[in-house]
């Protein structure tokens, strides 16, 4: 009855994504305010361009 126990699947639920993020990776991290600022400020700055720019 033990045996059965060790090898059962883990259940399909939010636990198991949230064993998955916990798992540091490699790479450069970035924080979210900087990704989101970043189309913001591009969108803004077309629109300033493009106000500017109209004749």
């Amino acid at each position: 009855m033990a045996d059965k126990k060790k090898n059962a699947p883990l259940p399909a639920s939010s636990a198991g994504l949230l064993r998955f993020f916990e798992d540091e990776t490699r790479g450069v991290r970035i924080d979210p305010k900087i990704i989101i600022s970043i189309p913001i400020s591009l969108i803004a700055v077309s629109w300033a361009l493009e106000l500017l720019l109209v004749p």
